[in-house]
């Protein structure tokens, strides 16, 4: 039987390859940080991971990862509810929600698996979910695992989200479901007039707000914050794998009675293992330096104006916003990559988003700021985009 699979799998890889659709993953033979070593070349100035407050790499993290290792141990082996719940779960979860001004917190191995185990755990048949369709695949597939009615609304269109809401009145809840921050866009939700809909028509709200907690708003607490909802909103998901320390490890937090259940009835959380202790001690870590410091946000959001005034000025196609994602929108799939190549050449490490990451004709080099870039890398980063562009 596999004969047959293989010969079509061959071909399904052949034509993803010509379309120059194919995603070849470079090797990064150093420490994450600003300036990486890919492969076995000359280290290149990293542009395009999600390390939004230069954390991954960060002497502190480090240190008090290596403390938690001596002190808790490598792993749990076990999952919460069983033998794998120790007092920095707890401290964390603890953290999390003072950080975000939230009731509760629920840790899982990732923002994946806490969308994954949220929608079927709160809701049924009788129920909906109203989702914007440019939403995370993480939210999708969770959306998909539960028997709630399905709406869908165009990306950020509140009159479209209105009709939605209207179409869902029969339903026992609906619950509003929306990225913080479209990943690919660098587009903010706009959460103020979600709450105001969700009010009118009595439905929850819930954000994934991955791409912002850390970074966004003027404490970093995440759109919540920057939109002034902090209280509206029900629940929200995120990742430690990005602005806060970029390992690994994900949440949901909020209102108290969801997270209670979730803790008895998210089949994630339920038969997946615990946090390793060292990812949980230097989250801990990282909370605690984000609340006595606003030193790192303060670089990336001068990192992120000085790259997008540059660009704007050299004539390259930005998406507008503020936002440290800055997609360069080039269209077509195939020049992406040769850009993105022409750029490693010029000492610059970013990667080409295509089909099916970005849809058709909409292929981009998604740059991303980090508070570890100097004044000079982006600088650097810009003249590059100049040299890279009059090659092609």
């Amino acid at each position: 039987m596999y004969g047959e699979l293989k010969t079509d799998l061959l071909k399904t890889i052949e034509e993803i390859r010509e379309a120059g659709l194919y995603k070849s993953e470079r090797v990064i033979a150093t420490p994450q940080n600003a300036s990486v070593r890919v492969g076995s070349g000359d280290e290149v100035l990293n542009f395009c991971a999600n390390n939004y407050l230069g954390l991954a790499d960060h002497p502190q993290l480090i240190e008090a990862a290596k403390k938690a290792l001596d002190d808790w141990g490598f792993g749990m082996a076990s999952v919460r509810f069983i033998c794998g719940t120790q007092e920095p779960h707890k401290e964390l979860e603890r953290k999390l929600s003072e950080f975000l001004g939230t009731e509760d917190t629920i840790l899982y191995s990732s923002c994946f698996d806490a969308n994954g185990g949220l929608f079927e755990t709160l809701l049924g048949a009788e129920d909906a979910i109203i989702s914007d369709e440019l939403n995370h695949a993480s939210i999708i597939d969770g959306v998909r695992l539960s028997k709630a009615r399905r709406f869908r609304y165009k990306n950020r269109d509140m009159d479209d989200l209105e009709r939605q809401l209207k179409d869902a009145a029969d339903a026992r809840y609906r619950l509003i479901a929306t990225d913080g921050v479209f990943s690919m866009d660098g587009y903010l939700a706009p959460l103020d007039e979600i709450c105001d809909l969700a009010e009118r028509y009595n439905a929850l709200v819930m954000v994934d707000d991955s791409h912002a907690v850390g970074f966004t708003g003027p404490t970093g607490r995440g759109t919540p914050e920057l939109f002034g909802v902090q209280d509206r909103v029900d629940i929200v998901t995120g990742t430690l794998g990005k602005a806060l320390g970029g390992a690994s490890g994900g949440y949901t937090s909020g209102r108290k009675e969801i997270v209670e259940l979730l803790r008895q009835r998210s089949r994630p959380y339920l038969f997946s293992n615990s946090l390793a202790p060292s990812i949980t001690a230097a989250a801990i870590a990282t909370l605690d330096m984000l609340s006595n410091s606003s030193e790192l946000l303060v670089q990336l959001r001068s990192n992120t104006e000085l790259f997008r005034r540059r660009m704007t000025e050299e004539g390259f196609d930005l998406l507008p916003g503020e936002h440290p994602i800055i997609p360069v929108m080039i269209g077509d799939a195939a020049e992406a990559a040769k850009l993105a190549d022409l750029l490693l050449e010029q000492g610059i490490y970013v990667i080409g988003f295509s089909y099916p990451v970005v849809p058709h004709g909409k292929a981009r080099i998604r740059t991303q700021m980090s508070a570890s870039h100097t004044t000079e890398d982006v600088n650097r980063a810009v003249d590059a985009f100049i040299a890279a562009r009059a090659k092609m």
